[in-house]
């Protein structure tokens, strides 16, 4: 598909949107609130269809976010605050300005200098009022991506392990710590320690501790439920199976569910 194409269509997805919030009386009441919620929905089904490696659900999710910052954009330019084109020619500016080895004379090896420079240039912009590497992380993300988050950022001002394995020394010591650990409220703040050393440790080893975990959620999921399916075989109650004959399916699943 040509680039002229591609831009008849967004015309055609600009025009549909103008028609909707003129003829629609759902469309017409939205506002920027009421669709926020749907919007970190649409986000979650994205990241489902990747895991899942759904390439047809992918490209639906794509269009619904795709949707929703049209959406944003046309009530946005209905109160004459900014329209579409205020948006995308924000981020054409920011993505030039972030990207010096590019669009100026910085030189930029590899990614983690690229890295390093977008976190400096970002401190550094006109009206941003930034006074550190970690502010603008959203309040509402989930904890482990938060973590995950900080660690990279502050990876990109040199404030890191150099290796992986270091890291893991870390993992241990934190374990350590929490098995030693005397009271309830000890207990929590070595056990929020250790989850963020492993996560760290994920970080340097090339993983992302947030995928791993949800892939290790619909494996136990699906193992859960074939010792749900068996149950209802044999006309049981799962309350009525004891923890040995549970084990048994469980392992039957592991060979499907690996």
């Amino acid at each position: 598909m040509n680039r002229k194409e591609i831009l008849n269509q967004f015309d055609r997805l600009l025009t549909i949107m103008d028609e909707l919030r003129v003829g629609c009386p759902w469309d017409r009441e939205q506002t920027w609130e009421s669709i926020r919620h749907l919007s970190i929905e649409e986000v979650y089904e994205l990241s489902d269809a990747i895991l899942a490696k759904n390439n047809q659900e992918v490209k639906k999710e794509l269009g619904d976010l795709l949707l929703h910052i049209i959406f944003y954009s046309k009530i946005a330019d209905e109160q004459k605050m900014f329209n579409t084109g205020n948006v995308i020619d924000e981020l054409c500016n920011k993505l030039i300005r972030r990207h010096p080895h590019i669009y100026g004379d910085v030189k930029a090896e590899d990614s983690q200098t690229v890295k390093t420079n977008w976190e400096q240039i970002k401190l550094g912009e006109k009206g941003n009022e930034r006074k550190s590497v970690l502010q603008g992380l959203p309040k509402s993300m989930p904890s482990m991506v938060k973590a995950y988050r900080m660690q990279e950022k502050v990876s990109s001002v040199g404030f890191d392990w150099n290796t992986a394995a270091e890291a893991f020394l870390k993992v241990k010591e934190e374990l350590n710590e929490f098995e030693t650990a005397e009271n309830p409220e000890e207990k929590n703040k070595e056990f929020g320690d250790l989850l963020f050393a492993l996560i760290n440790y994920a970080r340097k080893s090339g993983i992302n501790p947030d995928d791993a975990l949800e892939l290790t959620n619909l494996k136990f999921k699906n193992r859960f439920e074939y010792i749900e399916e068996k149950a209802k075989e044999i006309g049981k109650n799962l309350s009525d199976m004891d923890l040995s004959e549970m084990d048994l399916y469980w392992n039957e699943a592991k060979k499907t569910w690996k």
